[in-house]
């Protein structure tokens, strides 16, 4: 039976590569290969800015119904249904039926698209990490009331989920499904540890970084990506939201979490178990097979992406991170250190999403050392609430961005001295 899918955030980077991988999908059907799972049908794009490419994507896939932030892009649609505006992602994930809905788009302007599907009980290939980071007790309440699945698409949950099932045991045989909040097959691990590249500075000192541009930081040397994770990646921030995110997906204690630097991004998470043992997951720096994985399981299949030849292997370094030099790699702990199940991680996200705007426009009005530093104040300053509905993340997603703003009208100088 064809699986209908509406992919979020279709012209991004991992939409594009969505799309490449249910076209790798659907052509290995075709050609009747008894490995392939049933094709899938593209029914719904939504996009921000990219109207060409949308309209682009509509054509190649046949899709009819499509979404477009920006209102004031007049590319032509032909015959498509067009939602348009702030909502207009959410409105196609109401309007339109569908087996599988990919949450790609970039930040918080996810988050109402994502909790629909949630709510309709789809099930969400998740690649937006911002939303349980704003939003993981709202948004585990409605899959638990609605029965959808989360499956991730990151690299590191990806890695993280097939450690976890690949070290779970159950009385009776099987495996441990793939995610289940809570669940006693995590009481068997130890640590649950993401792996970091450590982005473009790794090795930098304290002086270098007060002079890197947002040039250098675009820079990533490992993987192709957006420019909003790119600098996450770089700050390290990115790893502390999805320290986050594992929490809310796999139901993880803080203590259970961990990180560690390693720079061939080659192993992608490593579980370690009481007993002492460690299973790590290894794979190309290729976003198309986290993306494969969520659409095809519980079975594999031949992918786009490269295969590992370990002959040609010759180091793999772990190494520790530097919190002093990297602020935002401690900001997970901030978050999940007093109550998870308040506006904290949106107090974050929304601070970090207008530090990285600053950093990538601005004229001196930022620095890269302050893009790590200003989520960390606002998370400590600011109020953080219990959420018992979408209004409260929205409400600390405002108070965190004016929170930055009125920093930033301070002199370069002095901001976050």
């Amino acid at each position: 039976m064809t699986r209908r899918v509406i992919i979020l955030g279709s012209t991004g980077s991992i939409g594009t590569q969505a799309i490449e991988t249910i076209e790798h999908l659907n052509a290995l059907a075709k050609r009747e290969d008894d490995r392939a799972p049933a094709p899938f049908e593209v029914v719904g794009l939504a996009g921000g800015r990219n109207a060409q490419l949308l309209a682009e994507q509509a054509r190649r896939l046949g899709v009819r119904h499509i979404a477009i932030k920006d209102e004031s892009k007049g590319e032509s649609f032909g015959s498509c249904v067009v939602n348009r505006g702030e909502d207009a992602a959410e409105q196609l994930v109401r309007d339109v039926p569908c087996d599988i809905v990919i949450a790609a788009i970039v930040g918080v302007a996810g988050l109402r698209s994502t909790l629909a599907a949630v709510e309709l009980g789809r099930m969400v290939a998740l690649a937006n990490k911002e939303t349980l980071v704003a939003a993981g007790s709202l948004v585990v309440r409605a899959a638990q009331k609605s029965g959808a699945s989360l499956l991730p698409i990151d690299s590191e949950h990806s890695a993280l989920w097939q450690c976890l099932v690949g070290s779970a045991w159950r009385e009776g045989g099987g495996t441990a499904p793939p995610i289940v909040r809570g669940d006693p097959s995590t009481s068997h691990i130890r640590r649950a540890i993401l792996t970091a590249s450590g982005g473009p500075f790794r090795a930098w000192s304290h002086e270098q970084l007060t002079r890197v541009t947002p040039q250098d930081a675009l820079r990533h040397p490992t993987w192709r990506m957006g420019p909003k994770i790119t600098i996450d990646c770089a700050t390290l921030m990115n790893k502390s939201l999805e320290l986050i995110e594992a929490y809310w997906l796999f139901g993880l204690r803080e203590d259970q979490l961990g990180m560690v630097i390693h720079p061939q991004s080659l192993v992608h998470a490593i579980v370690e178990t009481i007993e002492g043992a460690a299973l790590a997951q290894f794979a190309a720096a290729d976003m198309r097979l986290p993306i494969q994985f969520a659409l095809t399981h519980p079975r594999r299949v031949p992918s786009l992406a490269p295969s590992l030849d370990f002959s040609a292997l010759s180091r793999l370094e772990f190494l520790p991170v530097d919190e002093s030099r990297f602020p935002a790699s401690g900001a997970w702990s901030i978050v999940l250190g007093e109550n998870a199940e308040t506006t904290a991680g949106a107090i974050l996200n929304a601070a970090n999403e207008e530090a990285v705007l600053a950093f990538l426009g601005s004229e001196g009005s930022i620095s890269f050392a302050d893009v790590g530093r200003i989520g960390l104040e606002a998370a400590q300053t600011l109020r953080r609430v219990p959420i018992h509905s979408i209004d409260d993340v929205l409400g600390a997603d405002r108070a965190a961005r004016d929170f930055v703003q009125r920093r930033l009208t301070r002199p370069a100088s002095r901001v976050l001295n």
